[in-house]
């Protein structure tokens, strides 16, 4: 491979909460005597972010000036590039762009253009728990719509809970997450339109949270909710950020596409009021780093490696953790395990479970705070080698 994804960086006392945190109160317990940390936890990678980023940042560094500026038009053309190269999309112009600091404040400043402080809002669960602390914090009721696993152990969308949970709770809005986190599903076009369909059928305005649309394993292929349909295309706003696909989650920056003007109109002035939603100069210049064809390039090699380690990851639990169940994740670089038939197998409790392998230095996160009782969640986002010695130290010490 031309990139490097086999040399995992030290980022201890480097900003990383993913390091730093383990064995603090706001993280996974601390590894016993013996034992290194392995970070799985944190949804960020353990990968060196692709060279052009960095090479970006540095010609924009070197001018000795950082005061007040616009977006760039090279900007809004490596967002339209990208999106039009990797999502199909057309039509797509600067006006329909728009930037957010995060995907969460950009979520919250569209609920509260469309809905007024403590209506119901629906959402899948399990349930990132992102959405739970901003809706929370933000005054809104969470009305959860449960997805259910198929006989192949598959994430499927629950449409007659979710039209009767609208209609019940007088739902306006809803949040929609494609591709799925914690649970790796790759929404198909007749799963979007489907869902689509009922909140046409009931004037539901969808904010779509597509974060994760770049990550995707094993050949899947992401679909834009505002493709599907007309009534999609002007009743949703989507979020999308560099951050996932290329680690730069602490430069803060993402942007949202909103075709409707009179949502895009509300919702720019909503997001405006604090003052405080500018992006940061190096932001900018990392997203057109990001998005160029260097950056295409080490996409697609992170992609063949994050599908070898989920590969690995999912065969070795099938071989090895009799009563751990999961779906093989189709985005995202999180694996979701279902841990409940172990745990009553052998008297356990999710606690201890989880316990068991913070003990042996696999520093990975309870579904809990998904609203999944019984789930963990687990990033591999890593090289390979962490990944095999943190599921054999599972097997040998845990399992």
């Amino acid at each position: 491979m031309k990139y490097d994804f086999e040399t995992m960086p030290d980022r201890r006392g480097k900003d990383a909460v993913a390091w730093d945190a383990i064995g603090t109160p706001g993280g996974p317990a601390g590894p016993k005597e013996g034992f290194d940390a392995i970070p799985m936890w944190v949804a960020d990678m353990n990968f060196a972010v692709c060279p052009a980023i960095q090479e970006a940042i540095i010609r924009r560094v070197q001018h000795p000036a950082f005061g007040y500026f616009d977006l760039s038009q090279a900007y809004f053309d490596a967002v339209i590039r990208w999106q039009s190269t990797h999502n199909g999309v057309a039509g797509l112009e600067k006006k329909h762009i728009g930037y957010e600091n995060g995907v969460l404040g950009g979520v919250i400043s569209t609920l509260n253009v469309l809905c007024s402080r403590g209506d119901n809002v629906l959402v899948q669960s399990p349930t990132y728990v992102g959405f739970t602390h901003a809706l929370e914090n933000s005054g809104y009721n969470i009305v959860l719509n449960p997805m259910k696993r198929d006989e192949q152990g598959i994430w499927r969308l629950d449409y007659e809970d979710m039209e009767q949970k609208i209609i019940d709770n007088h739902i306006h809005a809803t949040i929609f997450c494609n591709p799925h986190n914690p649970c790796g599903r790759v929404w198909t076009p007749e799963e979007i339109a489907r869902a689509m369909d009922i909140f046409e059928k009931h004037q539901v305005w969808v904010v779509s949270d597509e974060i994760w649309s770049d990550l995707l394993l094993n050949g899947h292929r992401h679909i834009p909710v505002q493709s599907v349909s007309e009534y999609a295309r002007q009743h949703t706003a989507a979020f999308y950020a560099p951050s996932k696909t290329f680690n730069l989650a602490g430069l803060v920056g993402s942007y949202h596409i909103i075709y409707n003007d009179w949502l895009r109109d509300r919702q720019a002035k909503e997001a405006s009021l604090p003052f405080y939603n500018a992006m940061n100069v190096l932001s900018m210049h990392a997203l057109t780093g990001a998005y160029s064809p260097e950056g295409e390039e080490w996409v697609r090699q992170l992609l063949e490696t994050l599908s070898g380690n989920i590969n690995f990851a999912c065969d070795f639990i099938q071989e090895h953790f009799s009563g751990v169940s999961l779906q093989k994740p189709e985005g995202t670089y999180m694996l979701f395990l279902q841990c409940e038939e172990w745990c009553r197998a052998h008297g356990k409790t999710q606690e201890e479970l989880l316990k068991a392998g913070t003990d042996v230095g696999v520093a990975w996160q309870s579904g809990k705070m998904f609203n999944d009782p019984w789930g963990i969640r687990m990033n591999l986002a890593l090289p390979l080698h962490r990944v095999k010695e943190a599921f054999e130290r599972l097997d040998k010490y845990v399992f």
